[in-house]
C-alpha cells in the first residue's frame, strides 16, 4: 500500500523527469526523494523507473500506475480545497446569541477574534431577553446562547462562562460619587433605576437587600443595561448593574462603586443537549469566555468617571 507522500513522490519524478526536478517541485530535497522512491518500489515489489542519461523513466509498470496516481493526487488536492475552505469558515455559518447584558461589549470582542481565525465565515449574531433563549435554540435558529444565569431544562446543557459582579453606579455630581464603595444598606436610601426582581441581576440585588431586612424604592424600570446607565448619566438616579455592560466605558458622565456585600455571579452558554458543536462555535465560545473571565480577573471598578478605568482593566 502506498501512501500519499509515495504517491507524490512518484508522481513529481514522473512529471519532471528527474530526481532533482521531483525535489524542486516538491520543495525538499534530492536525496529525500530517492529514498522515499525506493522505498516506495519496495513495497510495491516493482521497479518504477531507470535511469538513463541522467533522466528516470518510467517503467511499464509505472506508466499503468501514472493515471491512477494522477487521479489520486487529483482528488486529494480536491480534499485540500475544501479543507482550506473550511478553516477560513468559507460557505458555512456560525449563529449565536447573547442576552443583552454579554452582548454588548464581550461578544463583539470574542467575534473580532473569530474574524481573524475565520476571515470567510458567515456569522449571526442575536440579541435575546433571557426567555428567548429556549426557543431560540430548541427551534435550532442558532447553536448557542450567552446567558446571564442558568434554569433547568432536560434538553439544555449549560456551562460555565465566567463570573461576574454588580457594581453600583451614580451620577458623577451625586453625594456618593466621593465613596470608595458602598453597602447596600447605602443604596437604599436613594431612589433606584431598573432593578428587576425578575431579571438575574435584579434577584442578586433584591436577595441581599432581603437577607438585610431592607427595602428599596424603584422609581425607573428599564430592564436593558445600556439604559440604565443612560438614565443614570442623566441624573435620573443610581443603580446596580453588571461589569460586563459596564465594560463599554462610554458612559459619561457615571461613577462606578464596587459593592461591599457580595455580588459575584456565573455566567453560562446554553446549547442543546443533543448538539454536536461546530468548531466555529466552540472557538467563539473559548473567546468569549477569555474575555470575560480577563474583566472580571482586573482590579475594582474606580470610583471615578467609568472612561478613566474600566477599559484599561482588561491590560
Amino acid at each position: 500500500m502506498l501512501t500519499l507522500r509515495q504517491i507524490e513522490v512518484i508522481r513529481a519524478i514522473m512529471v519532471t523527469g528527474t530526481v532533482g526536478g521531483a525535489a524542486r517541485l516538491l520543495n525538499v530535497s534530492s536525496p529525500g526523494v530517492s529514498r522515499v522512491m525506493k522505498h516506495a518500489e519496495t513495497t510495491l515489489g516493482l521497479k518504477l523507473f531507470s535511469r538513463r542519461h541522467g533522466r528516470y523513466t518510467p517503467s511499464p509498470e509505472a506508466r499503468d500506475l501514472f493515471n491512477q496516481l494522477n487521479a489520486v493526487y487529483d482528488k486529494v488536492g480536491d480534499l485540500q480545497y475544501v479543507i482550506r475552505r473550511l478553516s477560513q469558515g468559507a460557505d458555512s455559518e456560525l449563529r449565536v446569541g447573547s442576552v443583552p447584558s454579554i452582548s454588548n461589549v464581550m461578544v463583539p470582542r470574542a467575534v473580532e477574534g473569530v474574524r481573524k481565525r475565520f476571515p470567510n465565515l458567515l456569522i449571526d449574531m442575536d440579541v435575546l431577553k433571557f426567555e428567548e433563549a429556549l426557543d431560540y435554540i430548541l427551534l435550532g435558529k442558532g447553536e448557542a446562547v450567552a446567558m446571564s444565569s442558568r434554569f433547568d431544562h432536560p434538553m439544555l446543557t449549560f456551562e460555565p462562562l465566567a463570573k461576574g459582579r454588580l457594581f453600583c453606579i451614580v451620577p458623577e455630581g451625586h453625594a456618593l460619587a466621593r465613596r470608595s464603595r458602598l453597602s447596600a444598606a447605602d443604596i437604599v436610601r436613594h431612589p433606584l433605576i431598573g432593578i428587576d426582581p425578575n431579571d438575574p441581576y435584579g434577584r442578586l440585588m433584591a436577595g441581599i437587600f432581603a437577607r438585610l431586612g431592607l427595602t428599596y424604592d424603584v422609581t425607573i424600570k428599564a430592564r436593558f443595561g445600556t439604559m440604565v446607565c443612560a438614565l443614570v448619566g442623566r441624573g435620573l438616579g443610581i443603580a446596580v448593574i453588571d461589569e460586563f455592560t459596564l465594560a463599554a466605558d462610554n458612559w459619561k458622565g457615571i461613577v462606578a462603586l464596587p459593592i461591599v456585600e457580595s455580588t459575584e455571579f456565573q455566567t453560562y452558554i446554553a446549547f442543546r443537549r443533543d448538539a454536536v458543536l461546530s468548531s466555529y462555535c466552540e472557538h467563539f465560545i473559548t473567546l468569549l469566555r477569555r474575555e470575560m473571565e480577563m474583566l472580571h480577573a482586573g482590579k475594582a471598578a474606580p470610583h471615578r468617571k467609568i472612561t478613566s478605568g474600566l477599559h484599561n482593566r482588561r491590560s
